[in-house]
C-alpha cells in the first residue's frame, strides 16, 4: 500500500494566489530596505514587534486575560490565562507557547488569536511567560515550559472542569511545544496532553536543507534562523541532543498532532521531517501546507491566515469532543 504525504501541486509556483504573492513581494521589499535588525539590540527588537513593526499583526490585550503563577518542580512562572467567552461551555485547556526565536515576544502577544481559539474550541488558554535570550539562554525556555505543562496537569480539575489538554506554538513555540511533550514523557513518566498543535516549528537547530537554503528575506532566512540560535544556545550544546533538537528523538506515545507550514517557510523541511517521524512513531500526525505561506502567516493580516487558524481551531474542538 501507498501513502501520498503531499500532492506536488502544492510547491508550485502556479499554486500561489495573488493575495499571497502580492503580500510576500511586500514584506521582502520592507525587509530589504530596513535596518540590519542584527545590528540592534534584543530590547530594541522587542520594542518594535510592541509597536506593531514588521510583519505580525498588533494584537490588542484581552479583557478576559488573568496572569497567574505556575508553580511545579519547585520553579515558578506566569502564565496568562483567557477563558472562553460566557456561556461557552469549557472543554479542557490549551497551553500555547509563543514564538519569536526563543528572544521576542511575549505571553500577552496573541490574546485576540488565543480569544478566537477559547470561543471556538471552549479550552481555556494559557499562554506561558517563559524568560528569553539572550539574558537567559538554554535551557530557561524548555524549563519555564515544562514548568507550565506540569502545573497545568495538576490544575486541570480547577481550571478547566478536568477536561482534555493540548499543547502547541509557532516557530520556537513549537520547538519548546515538542521538547515539553519528550521532558514530561522522558523525565516525568506523564502525558498530560491529548493533542498537539504545531505551527511552522524548527525542529533541527543544526538547520533543515530548505532552510540552511532559505536567503530569501521573508520573514525568516537562514541568516535569521542562525541569530536566533547563537542567542540561544551559548555554551556548546550538541545540536543532535533531542533536548535541543527534538527531530533526533525517539517520538514514540505522543499525542496526535497537526503541523501547519507554508511553503515559502525556510522551515519547511522542519515539518516535513518532523510529521513523518511523528507518523512513523505510531503517533497521528496531519499535514497541513499551504502554498505560498511565509514563516508564521497565521499571525498576519491576509485571507489564508484566517483559514489556517480555523483549521487549527477544527483540530483542537475535534480532539476536545
Amino acid at each position: 500500500m501507498s501513502h501520498i504525504l503531499a500532492d506536488p501541486a502544492i510547491f508550485s509556483d502556479s499554486a500561489i494566489d495573488a493575495e499571497t504573492r502580492a503580500e510576500n513581494e511586500k514584506l521582502i521589499a520592507a525587509a530589504r530596505k530596513a535596518p540590519d535588525r542584527w545590528q540592534r539590540t534584543p530590547d530594541d527588537l522587542r520594542q518594535d514587534r510592541r509597536k506593531g513593526i514588521g510583519p505580525f499583526t498588533l494584537q490588542k490585550h484581552s479583557a478576559r486575560a488573568e496572569t497567574v503563577n505556575a508553580r511545579a518542580l519547585g520553579r515558578d512562572v506566569a502564565v496568562r490565562i483567557i477563558r472562553p467567552a460566557a456561556g461557552k461551555a469549557v472543554t479542557g485547556a490549551y497551553l500555547h507557547i509563543h514564538g519569536g526565536g526563543w528572544m521576542l515576544g511575549a505571553a500577552d502577544m496573541q490574546d485576540e488569536l488565543l480569544e478566537q481559539t477559547a470561543d471556538r474550541t471552549g479550552l481555556v488558554c494559557v499562554s506561558v511567560e517563559y524568560r528569553l535570550a539572550p539574558e537567559h539562554p538554554y535551557p530557561a525556555a524548555p524549563d519555564d515550559c515544562e514548568t507550565a505543562a506540569l502545573w497545568l496537569s495538576e490544575n486541570v480539575a480547577t481550571l478547566c472542569n478536568g477536561g482534555k489538554l493540548f499543547i502547541g506554538g509557532e516557530s520556537a513555540g513549537g520547538h519548546l511545544s515538542v521538547v515539553t511533550l519528550l521532558r514530561l514523557r522522558d523525565r516525568h513518566g506523564v502525558q498530560p496532553f491529548s493533542g498537539a498543535n504545531l505551527v511552522c516549528g524548527i525542529y533541527d537547530l543544526a538547520m533543515t536543507p530548505s532552510m540552511r537554503a532559505f536567503a530569501t528575506p521573508l520573514v525568516l532566512a537562514r541568516r535569521d534562523t542562525e541569530a536566533f540560535t547563537a542567542r540561544f544556545l551559548q555554551n556548546g550544546e550538541d545540536l543532535a541532543d533531542p533536548d535541543i533538537s527534538p527531530i533526533h528523538a525517539d517520538l514514540a506515545s505522543l499525542p496526535p498532532a497537526l503541523f501547519s507550514c507554508g511553503t515559502r517557510d525556510g522551515l519547511l523541511d522542519d515539518s516535513l521531517f518532523m510529521s513523518a517521524r511523528w507518523s512513523a512513531a505510531g503517533n497521528a500526525a496531519e499535514l497541513s501546507l499551504w502554498p505560498g505561506g511565509p514563516h508564521a502567516f497565521q499571525s498576519m493580516p491576509r485571507a489564508m491566515a484566517e483559514a489556517s487558524n480555523r483549521q487549527i481551531d477544527r483540530f483542537l474542538a475535534r480532539l476536545s469532543g
